[in-house]
């Protein structure tokens, strides 16, 4: 967590938004994943087992997490301790207005459910950074929304 560097946002500050060119690079890239399977990620019960690309917003900020495709083939040791899934999860900060460029780095291969991806609220957000965090949530659901990514906003305290 990057404690130094940010500045707390003021109620009356904007969130800056991806711009229309990035927006629309990114969308073409993403036209090129297949659209979402909700059959498959409805089924998802924690973000521990989503293999789609996963948004974590916070205040100034938001942590993109991607699960890269295993490179193995087979399906010899799946999961386990010598191949295990957390191995291939990697994280990458970025601001809001920068995950067009972020999304269209991610391969293919990271997107087993289709363009679909999962944004959740940070935990443990102090009260005073709720309405910033909430803006930044907002933010991000439009620029994908604009992208032409399914987003599947996820449950504060996980799911029933």
């Amino acid at each position: 967590m990057l404690l130094t560097g940010c500045k707390s946002a003021s109620a009356g500050t904007t969130i800056p938004i991806a711009t229309p060119q990035a927006v629309d690079s990114a969308r073409q890239q993403l036209d090129l994943i297949p659209p979402p399977s909700k059959s498959r990620y409805m089924a998802i019960s924690s973000l521990s087992e989503w293999e789609n690309p996963y948004l974590t917003v916070q205040q100034n900020m938001a942590t993109l997490h991607v699960t890269m495709a295993d490179a193995n083939s087979s399906q010899l040791g799946v999961g386990g301790m010598l191949r295990p899934v957390s191995a291939r999860r990697q994280d990458l900060t970025v601001r809001v207005s920068d995950l067009p460029a972020a999304l269209d780095a991610v391969p293919e291969s990271s997107w087993p459910y289709g363009r679909v991806l999962a944004i959740e609220e940070a935990h443990d957000t102090p009260a005073s950074a709720r309405p910033a965090v909430r803006r930044n949530v907002e933010a991000a659901i439009k620029t994908l929304g604009d992208m032409g990514v399914v987003v599947y906003e996820w449950p504060e305290a996980g799911l029933r």
